[in-house]
């Protein structure tokens, strides 16, 4: 359908990383494998937390959450483009390439909020232990998970609804690895002014609001350790949020990056690779991190790990 030569374009090519063969192949492999890890680590933490009832409290609440998050951020992106690593024509449809825009930047949305959430839960079991039974119970927890995933959910609609009424020309060339929505944004042939602050000032709400609650919770968490007097103390207090943390600069310090000033962003292939890091290695880390930076956690997988190896021998025998 054409308006005043604006075109409404049915379908987009994804340019991707490379379109030589052979990387693409390579690319295939190591994705899949990677990919594949992602699914197996956060699933294995999910299931652990189920099954284990020492890990049945706030902290594990939220980090069931932010796998669950993890693992569909991962495959709104990854399944598609490792179908492209092998495909000749690298087509999406309009309305695939929407629905990937709305979910993945729905599930990114859902984790900085996520973040925050379990940034406040860490302030509270640091600062006021005493009391983080009664301040963190279960309808405060349930209620601020779902404040996470509709604030996501909602930016992300708004979202692929301005950018997707945007017209596009004849151009359907994304250069990027999906249709992420600053690639999409660019191939409109009037002004964008008007999308990029309204991306900006979306950056700001739900990127740095959730990153300075975080930075203000750690601010009382470092004071409050710090005043901790026996080493010990400090060290265990330490260890409880060091995890979190460790994932928090991992995720806020990428988007932060990449969607802060659309203006003056890095160039086309800086681009892709961030995206690509906070797609496929982001994902995978996060519960290796939760794994080996938390004793019980550790001791969650000892005691399992024994009861099926006790298992085991009983079949065994």
């Amino acid at each position: 359908m054409e308006t005043d030569n604006q075109t409404w374009v049915r379908e987009f090519i994804l340019l991707g990383l490379s379109s030589d063969l052979y990387v693409q192949v390579f690319l295939f492999v190591l994705f899949l494998v990677m990919y594949l890890v992602t699914v197996l680590g956060n699933f294995l933490i999910v299931a652990l937390i189920c099954l284990d009832s020492r890990l049945h409290t706030p902290m594990y609440f939220f980090l069931t959450n932010l796998s669950l998050v993890d693992v569909s951020y991962a495959t709104s992106i990854i399944p598609q483009m490792l179908v492209h690593l092998l495909a000749e024509h690298k087509a999406i449809p309009f309305v695939s390439c929407a629905a990937q825009l709305f979910f993945s930047l729905g599930w990114g949305g859902i984790e900085f909020v996520l973040l925050a959430v379990m940034a406040y839960d860490r302030y509270v079991a640091v600062c006021d232990p005493l009391r983080y039974s009664v301040i963190m119970h279960g309808g405060l927890c349930t209620r601020l998970a779902i404040t996470s995933w509709v604030s996501g959910s909602l930016n992300s609609l708004i979202h692929t609804a301005i950018t997707f009424q945007l017209p596009m020309c004849t151009n359907n060339y994304i250069d990027h690895i999906s249709c992420e929505i600053l690639a999409v944004v660019r191939l409109a042939c009037v002004d964008t002014s008007s999308n990029e602050i309204i991306i900006m000032v979306s950056s700001i709400v739900l990127l740095m609001t959730p990153f300075c609650l975080v930075l203000l919770s750690y601010i009382q968490i470092i004071s409050t350790i710090l005043k901790i007097q026996s080493r010990e103390g400090r060290k265990k207090a330490f260890h409880t949020c060091a995890s979190h943390l460790a994932v928090v600069v991992l995720c806020y310090g990428m988007a932060i990056f990449t969607y802060i000033q659309p203006r003056s962003s890095p160039s086309i292939l800086q681009e892709k690779l961030i995206s690509l890091f906070y797609a496929v290695l982001t994902p995978m880390l996060n519960p290796m991190i939760y794994s080996v930076r938390n004793k019980e956690v550790k001791g969650a997988w000892q005691k399992l790990l024994g009861q099926l190896s006790g298992l085991t021998s009983k079949l065994a025998t």
